[in-house]
């Protein structure tokens, strides 16, 4: 299976050549410099050439005459109108502020100032920078940082998803909610045609109509075109493949089909290995029905690990990771360490994490919070909070802390869903790394195994937030490892089901208009209330404010008097 995929464009946009040096760029002239700075003064020149407009217009337009009118509608109402005014504006506010405040919880930002953004600042002419090079800095820097965005923007494949048939379809049936979103979906069908299918599938009719059924998205017609390449060839391994994940309700059907595409499966590899030198299709075929092969093992090992046959499922996952050295992108090791922590090997756990938990290798939620794990399983069950604080860690505990630094830095959601502050959902069928969707895939199967160990969730419980003391601004610079990626939320929003609240790192502030809406709702509401209470108080205020403006506009009368 693809290891992992770019989400949208990401994974596939080439990164673009670095752009030559450039040479100092000439000074400006004058006619740059001055319409330059006719565009930093722009506002300012609107604001006063409206007051001289204004000004100038203010005896056609009978403005004094008008100020005074105001005075005397103002004189004349009565303070139900003031209710109603301030009630009004009240209920008004407050319906923005919870719509505000919905749109911040489920898209991550304000909608008042995205759609002033996109769609009022370019009407006002508003622009990033007018008189920017290309090639100054500040442009190098934004490009390299998109750029850098598209480039690790990437989803792997979730080593331990579950089955389709037996488990998401199941809980579609019991809950009526749909755990997987169409992007992970989109994704697999890509998985599936990049790892079932290839360039010769038209030599054999079984794979030709089996092609076709990894593009469909209706379930039912993937189902049926199985079917279809079954009645063309008893041995098509591929159909059983998708019968086992989509067809099958229970592990055991699962496994059923699994075991006869495993027959098929292997009698097609055999075939093509004979067949491998004899021009560069049967190479292709090869490499094809090794995938193919490989998958099958893989959630043969999967279906004996959910019936509580671990032995059996270790054995075939050490085997399959001597037999397909080169597909360690797979993640293989990952299910053989859940499952080994079932068995409660921790020494077998330790010589796995040895070989994968190196620097060279990419890491994962799995391998750092495994590592943490391990060095907690040594103190945990007699650590005590009150007896660290007086007399300090030890040395296997500094340890232990030290690692679970490391894995909370690493991935930040893990714990809440550890330590059960979040409720879990279904895991994806792709994760993000250091995403919440990776962290919901490691909690979903490995939650068991820190309740095991006595006294592991109260040491993670006491000392994770201590990680984010040592990364104050996680997105700019880490501590072992690379700033924390900005773009996670929202490739998590595509892969994880809307009724899931997704966790967000670092915690996004309010927007303005939220705490504005907010204030301007309260305000009103206060104001209404205290003018339905102390209506005379209003009067008075009412009565001054009027006097106030018969009075300006007396004096308005004057001076235009005189300047006749």
């Amino acid at each position: 299976m693809a290891g992992r995929h770019g989400l949208g464009e990401a994974g596939t946009a080439a990164a673009p050549a670095p752009a030559p040096a450039r040479g100092p760029s000439p000074p400006l002239g004058w006619r740059e410099r001055l319409r330059a700075g006719l565009a930093g003064a722009g506002a300012a020149l609107w604001f006063v050439a409206g007051l001289s407009l204004l000004y100038v217009l203010r005896v056609p337009l009978r403005l004094c005459e008008n100020l005074a009118a105001v005075t005397v509608f103002l004189n004349s109402l009565t303070p139900k109108f003031y209710v109603a005014l301030t009630g009004t504006s009240s209920l008004i506010s407050g319906i923005i502020f919870i719509f505000e405040w919905w749109y911040f919880h489920k898209h991550g930002t304000s909608f008042i100032e995205q759609v002033s953004v996109s769609h009022l600042r370019p009407l006002m002419g508003g622009t990033e920078s007018s008189i920017s090079e290309p090639g100054s800095p500040l442009n190098n820097r934004g490009s390299e940082t998109s750029r850098q965005n598209l480039s690790e923007c990437t989803v792997w494949r979730n080593p331990l998803n579950l089955f389709r048939g037996a488990e998401y379809k199941r809980y579609t049936w019991v809950t009526g909610k749909e755990p997987l979103t169409y992007c992970d979906m989109n994704l697999s069908a890509q998985d599936h045609q990049t790892f079932f299918t290839c360039d010769t599938d038209f030599l054999r009719p079984s794979d030709a109509v089996m092609q076709k059924a990894w593009r469909e998205r209706d379930p039912p017609a993937r189902i049926k075109a199985a079917y279809q390449a079954l009645e063309l060839n008893n041995d098509c391994a591929t159909a059983y493949v998708l019968l086992a994940e989509e067809e099958a309700t229970t592990i055991v059907d699962a496994e059923r089909l699994f075991k006869q595409a495993l027959k098929a499966g292997v009698t097609i590899y055999k075939r093509s290995q004979q067949r491998k030198h004899q021009s560069p299709q049967h190479a292709a075929q090869l490499r094809r029905d090794a995938n193919v092969l490989l998958y099958i093992k893989r959630r043969l090992a999967m279906c004996a690990r959910r019936l509580g046959r671990i032995r059996e499922a270790v054995k075939i996952m050490r085997d399959l990771m001597k037999e397909f050295p080169p597909f360690t992108m797979l993640n293989i090791h990952e299910n053989l360490l859940e499952s080994l922590l079932e068995l409660q090997a921790y020494a077998d756990v330790q010589a796995v994490l040895a070989k994968y938990d190196d620097i060279s290798l990419p890491k994962s939620a799995a391998i750092c919070y495994t590592a943490a794990l391990l060095k907690t399983r040594t103190v945990s069950d007699k650590f005590s909070p009150e007896t660290a604080s007086r007399r300090g860690l030890s040395t296997a505990e500094i340890n232990a802390v030290e690692a679970i630094h490391r894995a909370v830095e690493f991935n930040p959601h893990v714990p809440k869903y550890l330590l059960e502050m979040k409720s879990l959902v279904l895991p994806p069928e792709h994760i993000l790394k250091r995403g919440d969707s990776e962290a919901i895939a490691y909690a979903f199967f490995h939650l068991q195994h820190w309740k095991r160990i006595e006294g592991a969730l109260n040491l993670l419980q006491c000392t994770w937030e201590g990680t984010f003391r040592m990364i104050p601004y996680p997105l700019e610079k880490g501590h072992l490892f690379y700033p924390y990626p900005s773009y996670t939320e929202i490739a998590d929003r595509e892969l994880l089901p809307t009724f899931h609240h997704v966790s967000v790192y670092p915690k996004k502030e309010l927007p303005f208009f939220i705490h504005f809406t907010a204030g301007l709702c309260s305000s009103t509401a206060m104001i209404a209330l205290l003018t339905h209470r102390f209506p005379e108080i209003l009067g008075v205020l009412a009565k001054a404010s009027g006097r106030q403006l018969s009075k300006a506009n007396r004096n308005a009368e004057a001076s235009e008097g005189l300047g006749r």
